[in-house]
C-alpha cells in the first residue's frame, strides 16, 4: 500500500442483487374504521393498503410512522404502538419486511389530504368489517388470516 492507505473491503451490494427494504405500514384507526388509500406505485398498483413507507436511517418506526402518515396524508397521528412485523416476498426484484403500527389520528376531526397523488388515488376511511377490494397482497393475507387491528376491550 502507498502512502499509508489501506484498503478496505467493500461492504455495498452489487447493484445487481436485490435486497430487502425495510417498510412501515399504519393502521390508523378511527373508531371503527381504518384508513385505507388506492395504490398507483407500480407494486400493488389499484389495490387499497394503508399508509406507509420505507424506513429511514436513524428513524425508530414510530418515527417512520409519523412522518408517512403526515407526508401522504398531512394526519398527525397519536398513541402509535407496535403490533406485529411481516416477511413479504412480492416479486423477484421486491422484498420488504414490514413493521406494522397502530395509530389513531391526532385530531378525530380532521380529513386525510392526498398529498402524493402520483403514489395514491386518494383516502378514505372503511369498516374493517367492509373493506374495499381488491387489498394490497400482504394487507390481504393478514386480514384472511384472521388479523384484526384494533385492541381488544376488556368486557
Amino acid at each position: 500500500m502507498e502512502n499509508g492507505s489501506q484498503k478496505t473491503p467493500a461492504t455495498t451490494t452489487p447493484p445487481s442483487t436485490p435486497v430487502p427494504k425495510v417498510g412501515v405500514a399504519v393502521f390508523l384507526l378511527n373508531v371503527s374504521k381504518v384508513l385505507l388509500g388506492k395504490r398507483l406505485s407500480p407494486v400493488g398498483h389499484s389495490t387499497f393498503a394503508l399508509p406507509g413507507g420505507h424506513l429511514e436511517f436513524g428513524e425508530s418506526f414510530e418515527e417512520c410512522a409519523a412522518r408517512e402518515v403526515k407526508e401522504e396524508t398531512g394526519l398527525e397521528i397519536d398513541k402509535t404502538e407496535y403490533l406485529t412485523v411481516t416477511n413479504n416476498v412480492i416479486s423477484e426484484k421486491v422484498h420488504t419486511v414490514c413493521i406494522f403500527i397502530r395509530a389513531v389520528p391526532a385530531d378525530v376531526n380532521q380529513k386525510p389530504e392526498t398529498l402524493e397523488p402520483e403514489k395514491c388515488a386518494g383516502w378514505d376511511w372503511y369498516e374493517w368489517n367492509n373493506l374495499p377490494e381488491p387489498l394490497f397482497g400482504p394487507l390481504e393475507d393478514m386480514v384472511q388470516s384472521g388479523f384484526n387491528p384494533f385492541p381488544v376491550t376488556a368486557s
